[in-house]
């Protein structure tokens, strides 16, 4: 089979620059286009400065409209935008890194039908989708931490959740709580209870349980640190952690890259791979689920990979087997 033809929309920031490096080093892909018109003709290694040495494309004001796959690395709302200016062959397939598309409400556009792209959810839908809306990064952590309950119908009680995720997560843009003189050696909470992931979360869960009617707390905070994403959830369990590991391990059996840890997890054993790690432990009548994954890759471009993989029948992990910046 020859090699898939792959174009990107929205080069410059972060998502974008780890999606390039992957899809380099992935055997089955060929970066046909990178499209930034505020960039077009520089070399990519001019913005991303990882890949001096490994590429010399450079990038375009043109976009191909016949590419086996289009990844849009957009801001959020603007993959609508983009899609109702911008006309593409029947044959190409969309990978949306936005939010644009992940809510039921919003996943047909203009004649397309956008499946939700967490394979340890919908992994069956991935294989026959033709267009994808990946899901957000903490969406991602917080989902994988709950998922198995709720398929066991086993949620019946508030949620409460608290994450830090790190500073790449809020995009290359300058603001003041991006600064380096804000961010070093500080911490803080930012969209209490009302994070925009919540949406997919809740979703998800219901999806799952259709009876599931309490709160979910959601309580987001800056890290001091570039990337990652670290979160303790926990909620009212009425088994043993004996019957939660089993339910855990069970519903994760056959997932690429979500492990349950039998030993307590921290974020540097996950950061710069496609992993996610999961923990649980027991308080009381309470469930802590311990859950960290790197908020580019797992939570970003790790996962489209992982979703284009599985649309084209390759191998779940191909070009996704990443060592942890462990130290």
């Amino acid at each position: 089979m020859k090699k898939l033809q792959v174009g990107i929309i929205g080069g410059a920031g972060y998502t974008a620059g780890e999606l390039i490096r992957l899809l380099l080093n992935h055997p089955k892909t060929n970066i046909n286009f990178v499209y930034s018109t505020s960039n077009a003709g520089n070399k990519l290694y001019k913005v991303h400065q990882d890949l001096i040495g490994s590429t010399e494309i450079s990038f375009s004001s043109d976009i191909n409209t016949d590419v086996d796959v289009l990844f849009l690395c957009l801001g959020h709302g603007n993959s609508t935008a983009f899609l109702q200016n911008n006309s593409f062959s029947e044959n190409t397939k969309i990978i949306d890194l936005s939010n644009d598309f992940r809510l039921i409400a919003d996943k047909n556009f203009e004649g397309k039908e956008f499946v939700y792209g967490l394979p340890e959810l919908n992994k069956e839908a991935i294989i026959s989708a033709k267009n994808i809306a990946n899901p957000g990064c903490f969406a991602t952590a917080l989902q994988l931490a709950i998922l198995p309950l709720a398929a066991n119908g086993l949620l019946k009680d508030d949620i409460h959740i608290n994450a830090v995720t790190g500073a790449t997560g809020a995009g290359t843009s300058l603001s003041a709580t991006t600064h380096f003189t804000w961010r070093d050696n500080n911490f803080s909470h930012y969209k209490a209870f009302n994070h925009q992931h919540l949406g997919e979360i809740n979703q998800t869960v219901n999806q799952l349980q259709n009876d599931f009617n309490s709160e979910i707390n959601f309580m987001p905070n800056r890290g001091d640190f570039s990337r990652g994403i670290f979160a303790t959830t926990y909620t009212k369990f009425d088994g043993t952690l004996e019957e939660a590991k089993k339910i855990y391990k069970e519903f994760y059996k056959d997932a690429a890259f979500t492990i349950v840890s039998d030993e307590s997890i921290f974020m540097k054993q996950v950061v710069n791979t496609n992993k996610c790690l999961v923990q649980l432990e027991k308080h009381g009548n309470k469930l802590l689920i311990t859950s960290t994954i790197d908020n580019l890759l797992k939570g970003a471009s790790g996962a489209a990979i992982q979703n284009l993989n599985l649309m084209y029948g390759f191998e779940e992990t191909l070009g996704l087997n990443l060592k942890a910046n462990y130290f």
